[in-house]
């Protein structure tokens, strides 16, 4: 079974880096074993979101400053930080945390999808 998984998940991974959706940890390879974090998370539903053609732009209004750790986000994340935050796909922790660069955590990811799948049916 874990080899089945295993050629499902190369699959889905050589998709998602084809389309633009991901990126590896360099020009070379990926790390698809690695935890994923909030940032992270948030740019792949970014892209996707791109790639389909679902509206973007409420990110461009959205002012994520107000995080007191967001100066840790990565530049490439930003913009889809914003867009995630504005969108209502990723939620600050309760103490005015983004918690970018943290561990995605699997209950976090699956508000992630759940608040992205309610977009997606507007």
């Amino acid at each position: 079974h874990f080899e089945v998984g295993r050629e499902k998940s190369t699959a889905a991974v050589d998709w998602a880096a084809k389309n633009g959706i991901v990126n590896g940890v360099s020009e070379t390879s990926f790390d698809p074993d690695a935890a994923i974090t909030r940032e992270q998370m948030a740019a792949i539903l970014y892209r996707y979101a791109q790639s389909k053609g679902i509206d973007v732009s409420v990110g461009e209004n959205t002012n994520i400053l107000s995080y007191v750790d967001v100066q840790q986000a990565s530049e490439y994340a930003i913009p889809a930080l914003q867009w995630a935050v504005g969108a209502g796909v990723l939620n600050g922790k309760d103490d005015s945390r983004l918690a970018p660069t943290g561990t995605a955590t699997r209950a976090e990811m699956a508000v992630m999808l759940q608040q992205f799948v309610k977009l997606t049916e507007k």
